[in-house]
């Protein structure tokens, strides 16, 4: 009995959850040595979220190659590792979040960091054009698992910029406050990405979410 053929959209869409994850991994290497570098907690925290990305989308690719080369789906171990990514989510606001109030009380100044800013902004622009890429392909798939992925990709867009501003002010003016609320808005950023991946949003096809 011969492999079922992989289709050029189904390919595709592999190719992009594969370039998500090896972009992910290189931001998060860099971020987080320049956020640890200059004691950036904005920084850390985007860099933490990009490995935790890197995971989620392990996820998603694993289904993929289940769902087109004709593999059985181990939905129990999907699930579990879905909840584990969630619990990371969560410790992820926790940790910026205590680290942001600590800024805004203390008196530890951080360091700009060129890289940072570089890095990020690289994000604000691929970011968004994966977003669009993964949707188009998941709407020619007509796989509600690539769509959905997609969003979350797009979240990620989000907090680029949002990570961005946060970077660009702290260099230009000095606001030691800007890379606290930067912290704050990654930690409400993590706790919907957390919700998702608890659900399970993240790695839904039609017949599961038609059945939850």
């Amino acid at each position: 009995m011969s492999a079922p053929t992989i289709t050029p959209q189904a390919r595709r869409a592999i190719r992009l959850e594969q370039v998500t994850i090896g972009y992910n991994v290189v931001e998060m290497v860099i971020a987080v040595a320049a956020g640890l570098t200059a004691g950036l907690i904005s920084l850390v925290g985007f860099g933490i979220d990009s490995g935790i990305e890197v995971a989620a989308a392990t996820v998603v690719l694993i289904r993929l190659y289940a769902e087109f080369r004709g593999g059985d789906v181990d939905e129990v171990k999907e699930r579990r590792a879905l909840k584990f990514i969630a619990v990371t989510f969560f410790a992820l606001a926790a940790y910026v979040t205590y680290e942001g109030v600590m800024r805004l009380f203390g008196d530890e100044t951080p360091e700009t960091s060129l890289v940072g800013v570089i890095l990020v902004g690289a994000s604000v622009v691929i970011m968004p054009w994966l977003a669009r890429a993964k949707r188009r392909a998941g709407e020619a798939l007509g796989s509600r698992l690539v769509i959905a992925d997609a969003a979350e990709t797009r979240l990620c867009a989000w907090l680029s910029v949002s990570t961005f501003i946060g970077l660009l002010a702290f260099t230009a003016f000095g606001w030691t406050w800007v890379d606290a609320v930067a912290g704050f808005v990654i930690a409400g950023f993590a706790v919907m990405e957390g919700k998702e991946a608890w659900e399970g949003e993240i790695a839904c096809d039609d017949d599961d979410c038609d059945d939850d």
